[in-house]
Parts: structure tokens; sequence; C-alpha cells
């Protein structure tokens, strides 16, 4: 195998450890914004279940104030 080749295939390997590593941190930093929407719809999703239950539920078959 000649020198040049060998450089070349070395450098290969370096630039995709380079591209490994910026994907993971990708990878990573995507994961963390996952989780915070995660939490972030959670808390929202019980929000609207108190307001939902906190909602005064009138009957049906009354009739607006205004009448």
């Amino acid at each position: 195998m000649s020198e040049e080749r060998l450089v070349k295939l070395e450098m290969t390997i370096a630039e995709q450890d380079q591209t490994i590593q910026d994907l993971s941190d990708m990878v990573n930093r995507q994961w963390q914004e996952i989780e915070k929407l995660q939490l972030k719809l959670k808390q929202t999703h019980s929000r609207v279940v108190s307001l939902e239950e906190n909602i005064p539920t009138g009957g049906q078959d009354e009739k607006p104030p205004h009448y």
C-alpha cells in the first residue's frame, strides 16, 4: 500500500469520525429538546384538564339570563 493511499485513508477516517461526533452531538441536543417539549406538553395537558374540570356545567335546557 502506498504512503499516499494510507494518508488518504487516514484522512477519510478522521473526517468520518468528526462527522459521527457531530451527528451524535446533534442527536443529543435534539433529544434534550424533545424531553423539554414532552414536559411542556404534559404541563399543558394537565392545565387543560384542570380548566375543563372547573368549567361550570349548566343544564342544557336552561335559558340564557337575557330571557
